[in-house]
């Protein structure tokens, strides 16, 4: 069965002012998931929203949440942010002292696991724990800012972690944040993305649900087994 990519718009870049708009223009629009940036202070040097905003738009969508947790000692909220609504739960690498274990924990929430990966960070670290994930999240920017360029040693990195994927049968997600647009968006399908997590691209577009449409339709010949 093929897999056509998704699209993860970033809540960070929307406004906040409106967000029953927010959530309406991406209900009716072609985006696959809301992707929900946590941020703690202190892992990363700002400060977002937490878990009652993910509730607030498990009230407003039916879509998957796709919430990434940018915070240090992530166990202790995971099943907060499961009650809240999450359906994929990401913690980073680099905040995991014990990462197998916490991503049992996600698991038994019956939320999907994913590990997001900083830019420093290689793919190779993952090798122990790649069939105990749900997603792969590659930071293509240093994760605490919005509106971030593109760090486009990163194409090389999806590559390496397709690879690793493909040897082994294993059909987790690549998801892509940080500077996305449709600059890029060819190229990180080409390299073996299937999620990709647009913010300003999107939010700071004249029509955000053309730009959804057309970042979906970009990439319609780019198709992943799982």
């Amino acid at each position: 069965m093929k897999r056509k990519h998704l699209i993860a718009p970033s809540l960070l870049a929307s406004d906040f002012s409106d967000l029953r708009a927010v959530s309406r223009l991406l209900n009716e629009s072609e985006a696959d998931w809301y992707h929900l940036d946590i941020m703690d202070g202190v892992f990363v040097p700002n400060i977002s929203y937490g878990m009652d905003l993910v509730r607030v738009f498990r009230r407003l969508t039916d879509k998957p949440l796709d919430v990434h947790l940018m915070i240090v000692e992530p166990e202790k909220y995971i099943p907060v942010f499961r009650d809240a609504g999450a359906d994929m739960i990401t913690v980073h690498y680099e905040a995991c002292r014990h990462l197998h274990r916490t991503l049992e924990q996600i698991r038994q929430t019956g939320a999907g696991a994913g590990v997001a990966l900083n830019p420093h960070t290689p793919v190779s670290l993952l090798e122990d724990v790649l069939e105990d994930l749900d997603m792969v999240l590659v930071m293509s920017v240093n994760p605490g800012f919005g509106g971030q360029k593109f760090i486009y040693q990163s194409l090389s990195k999806i590559q390496r972690l397709r690879a690793m994927m493909d040897e082994r049968n294993i059909s987790a997600y690549i998801e892509v944040d940080g500077g996305v647009g449709m600059q890029n968006v060819e190229r990180l399908l080409q390299a073996g993305a299937d999620v990709l997590v647009a913010g300003s691209s999107i939010f700071q577009a004249p029509d955000p649900m053309a730009m959804i449409r057309d970042m979906k339709a970009l990439g319609r010949d780019f198709t992943e087994f799982v």
